[in-house]
C-alpha cells in the first residue's frame, strides 16, 4: 500500500510531467490500436483473396493479366506505399499477374495508354487526375473501340475521387476504401458509365466522367485552401472575401444543345445461332436467282439546335454516373445553370453545401437534359473549367455524351444501396 502512496504522491508533485507522458501514452496507444486495425483489415481482404487465388483453371486458361496505372505521387506522395501494402498482395494472393506502370509527370498516363498493349483488365491507382488523363489517353487511340470493353478498376489513392461513391461504399479508413476497391475487381462485377466528350476549336478532344464546372462556386473553392489558418471558417471566409472583391458574379454564357435521345433496353449479349447447313444453302441459292434489291442510302437529318442564353453564378454540365444503376429512358447530360440572383448570404451558404457536393443545386437552378451541348463565351472571358476536377482554360467547347462508353468494376454492397435508395 505504501508504494501505491508513493507513486500518487510522484505524480502529484510531478503532474506536468505526468500530464505530457498520459498524452503521449494516450496518442500512442491510438497509434498502435489504428495499426493493428488495418492489419485485420489487410488479413481478411488477403483471406479472401486467396480463395479466388485458390480456384482451379484449365490447362488451356492462362492467369489474368491487368495493366496498373500508379501515381506516386497522389496522396500527398505516399500512393506508391499504399498500393504496395494493400492492393498489391491482394492481387498476387488471387492469382492475378499485374504489370504497374508508375507516371513520373502530368499527362504521362495520356501517352502511356498509346502504347499499351491487350490486357484483361486495365487498373487505375490515382486519383481524379489520373483516371481523367487513362480514359482521354484510352478513347484518342484510333483502335479505342476494341478497349472499351476492356473492364476498368479504381483504387482511389488521391486527394479527390470523385467516382469512388458511385462504385464502392466508402469509410474513414483509407485501408479499407483500397482494400474493398481491389476485392470489388476480383469479384468481377461491372456497371456501364457514361462519357463525355469535351472538344474545343482547335484542341484534342477530352474526356470526362463526372463533368465540367465553371463559375463562380468552382473559382472560390480553389481558394479555401488559402485560408486554412481560420479552420472550420475557412470556406465562409472564402466565400465572403470573393464577394468583397467582386459582387454579383455573374456568367453569361449561349447555350446550344440537342434533344436526348431514347435508350435502348439492356438486353443481354446473345451470340445468335448459326442456322443449319440446309437453311443456308436455301438462301444462298435464293440470293444467286434472286438478288436483294439495294435500298438508296438514307439521307440524315440535320441536328435541331436548341439555343438559350443563360445567366448565371455557376453551370454543370454532368453525366449520371453518380447513380449509374438508375433506370433511366433517356441517354442525356444534366446541363445545369444555378440562378443570377443570389444574395450574398445565400451564395455563402449555397458554397458550403457545394464544397461538400459541387452536383448540388438549388431547387430555383436551371436544369436541361441533352444528348450534345456547345457553350459559347462572351469575347474576353477568361477563367478556368473543372473537368473531372482538373483545371483547363475557358473556351468555347462542345459537349457530346458517349453513352454507357467504359465498363468499371463495381461493389455488389454498393450497387445494392443504390438500387435501395431509388425505391
Amino acid at each position: 500500500m505504501a508504494r501505491v502512496v508513493k507513486v500518487f504522491r510522484t505524480l502529484r508533485n510531478h503532474w506536468k510531467k505526468s500530464t505530457v507522458a498520459l498524452c503521449v501514452l494516450s496518442y500512442g496507444g491510438y497509434w498502435l490500436y489504428g495499426k493493428h486495425c488495418d492489419n485485420v483489415l489487410r488479413r481478411e481482404a488477403c483471406l479472401l483473396a486467396r480463395e479466388f487465388g485458390r480456384q482451379q483453371i484449365a490447362p488451356q486458361e492462362r492467369l489474368r493479366k491487368a495493366t496498373v496505372i500508379l501515381n506516386p505521387a497522389a496522396c500527398s506522395g505516399k500512393a506508391n506505399n499504399l498500393f504496395e501494402k494493400n492492393a498489391a498482395p491482394i492481387l498476387y494472393l488471387a492469382g492475378v499477374e499485374i504489370k504497374v506502370v508508375k507516371t513520373d509527370y502530368e499527362g504521362q498516363a495520356k501517352k502511356l495508354m498509346e502504347l499499351m498493349d491487350q490486357t484483361d483488365m486495365l487498373i487505375v491507382a490515382g486519383g481524379d487526375g489520373t483516371l481523367q488523363e487513362v480514359i482521354t489517353g484510352l478513347l484518342r487511340r484510333p483502335d479505342q473501340e476494341a478497349f472499351c470493353n476492356t473492364p476498368i478498376g479504381f483504387i482511389p489513392l488521391g486527394s479527390h475521387n470523385s467516382l469512388s461513391p458511385s462504385l464502392h461504399l466508402l469509410s474513414d479508413n483509407k485501408v479499407k476504401d483500397i482494400t474493398s476497391a481491389t476485392l470489388s475487381i476480383l469479384k468481377g462485377e461491372t456497371v456501364p458509365l457514361d462519357v463525355l466528350q469535351i472538344k474545343g476549336e482547335k484542341e484534342q478532344p477530352v474526356f470526362a466522367l463526372m463533368g465540367l464546372r465553371w463559375g463562380a462556386f468552382r473559382d472560390v473553392a480553389e481558394t479555401i485552401s488559402k485560408y486554412w489558418y481560420l479552420g472550420p471558417l475557412k470556406t465562409n471566409a472564402a466565400h465572403w472575401f470573393s464577394t468583397l472583391r467582386e459582387w454579383p458574379l455573374v456568367r453569361e454564357v449561349s447555350l446550344s444543345y440537342l434533344a436526348p435521345t431514347l435508350r435502348p433496353p439492356d438486353l443481354p449479349p446473345q451470340k445468335p445461332q448459326r442456322p443449319n447447313l440446309l437453311y443456308r444453302i436455301i438462301r444462298r441459292l435464293k440470293n444467286h436467282w434472286n438478288p436483294p434489291v439495294e435500298e438508296p442510302p438514307k439521307v440524315e437529318e440535320p441536328e435541331k439546335w436548341e439555343e438559350q442564353h443563360l445567366s448565371t453564378l455557376e453551370l454543370f454540365i454532368q453525366t449520371h454516373n453518380k447513380n449509374p444503376v438508375e433506370r433511366r429512358v433517356n441517354d442525356s447530360l444534366m446541363i445545369c445553370a444555378e440562378p443570377d440572383n443570389f444574395t450574398v448570404g445565400e451564395f455563402i451558404s449555397v458554397g458550403n453545401k457545394k464544397e461538400q457536393d459541387p452536383t448540388v443545386f438549388t431547387k430555383n437552378s436551371t436544369k436541361l437534359e441533352a444528348s450534345a451541348c456547345q457553350l459559347k463565351l462572351p469575347e474576353g472571358v477568361s477563367g478556368f473549367y473543372n473537368i473531372d476536377n482538373e483545371h483547363f482554360e475557358a473556351m468555347p467547347v462542345e459537349v457530346r455524351l458517349l453513352p454507357r462508353k467504359l465498363q468499371f468494376f463495381m461493389s455488389a454492397e454498393r450497387r445494392e444501396q443504390l438500387l435501395t435508395q431509388m425505391q
